[in-house]
């Protein structure tokens, strides 16, 4: 389960605490002045030692322990941010930690990669409590208009490079859009904080497909999380859930109802466009095969697990260096004749209990383009 917010605001108290009381305890960090380390990792000096603390304390738990790393942990993390942060690992941070070869760093960013993601279930989670719940809603609603929301769920693409020569397994990475990727599906909530993702899948998997047979999809469509809807774009098939636009609006409301689908979607735009600067090792995942997705998938996850800490100790992301990608839209789903006439009844209640009318505003829900948060 997440940490609530208090239990973060103490959290980064106790951290500012103990920095500040000139522990015997010194880290490789602590050489660095906070430029650097912004630089180097994209993250602040109280984020940089809640992660190493809470790295440590999950070494403890794993067997991980036993396999006698050749570095002090500091130095392990140390190597897999800067990773992450920049998709290479600098020269500098492989002179100051004392490494001398590129295949040992890569054992240890696996290593790490292990012990991070492993974190999932504690930092990447939706809320549990109904009134946590019904907070999430409120804020969705207050974004775009749309009632009930739990939150946006959208098919992650990560570039990786695949063998041409083995055809078959190349062409199966080839997504929609051309490239070789890995998939992940990703759930955020309006914030930008996100709330599930799962392994990843070679690109040209379908985002039906992934829903289907993903672990959150089937709780969500039992409604063990309780009767909300998630948005997901047009590549999903409308059900009890799962709230895709509409492929064909014919009056003022239905086109109003899609211009807030739209805006809410554009935060998972948002968010991945924030994680993709933060952790650039996102931008190029490197040389994959089918058979050994599972360490692609610890990176993609690492990375969700260190952007919602980012997030709780409100760390910037580096500024953008162009245009922020659009989301993958994949294959539009265009059958309704299989969707229950109740499903199709309750988003038409939605359509014309919130959408009805125009606002009062000069700004129709989703409008106002969604800004990337700084």
């Amino acid at each position: 389960m997440a940490f609530a917010l208090p239990v973060w605001l103490a959290v980064q108290e106790e951290l500012l605490r103990h920095t500040d009381s000139g522990s015997d305890t010194r880290s490789c960090f602590d050489d660095l002045d906070d430029e650097a380390l912004f630089q180097m990792f994209h993250l602040t000096r109280p984020c940089i030692t809640f992660i190493t603390e809470t790295v440590q304390s999950r070494m403890e738990d794993t067997q991980l322990q036993e396999e006698k790393p050749e570095l002090p942990l500091d130095a392990m993390v140390m190597v897999a941010l800067n990773y992450y942060a920049h998709g290479i690992s600098s020269a500098a941070v492989l002179q100051r930690v004392g490494l001398g070869q590129m295949d040992q760093a890569a054992a240890i960013i696996a290593m790490v990669s292990v012990l991070i993601a492993g974190l999932c279930d504690q930092f990447v989670s939706f809320p549990l409590a109904r009134d946590a719940k019904a907070n999430v809603a409120v804020k969705v609603q207050e974004l775009c208009g749309i009632p009930d929301v739990l939150g946006v769920l959208a098919p992650a693409h990560f570039k990786i490079r695949a063998s041409p020569y083995e055809r078959s397994s190349f062409r199966s990475f080839v997504n929609t859009l051309g490239y070789t990727s890995v998939v992940s599906q990703i759930i955020c909530d309006s914030e930008g904080n996100v709330l599930s993702v799962e392994s990843c899948c070679v690109g040209s998997t379908g985002e039906q497909d992934m829903w289907e047979a993903s672990d959150k999809g089937r709780e969500i469509e039992k409604e063990l999380l309780g009767q909300f809807w998630v948005i997901g774009g047009r590549g999903y098939q409308l059900s009890k859930n799962v709230l895709p636009p509409l492929a064909a609006p014919g009056t003022d409301s239905e086109n109003r109802f899609n211009q807030a689908h739209a805006k809410i979607l554009d935060v998972m735009r948002t968010t991945l466009g924030s994680m993709k600067r933060r952790f650039r090792c996102l931008m190029q995942l490197g040389f994959a095969k089918e058979a050994t997705l599972d360490k692609k998938s610890n990176i993609i996850k690492t990375c969700c697990v260190l952007h919602n800490i980012a997030m709780k100790f409100s760390v910037p992301p580096p500024p953008a260096a162009g245009k922020i990608e659009p989301l993958h839209q994949g294959r539009q789903v265009t059958s309704t004749a299989e969707v229950n006439p109740e499903v199709l009844q309750a988003r038409q209640k939605v359509i014309e209990r919130s959408f009805s009318l125009a606002p009062s505003s000069p700004d129709p829900p989703g409008d106002k383009t969604t800004e990337e948060k700084e």
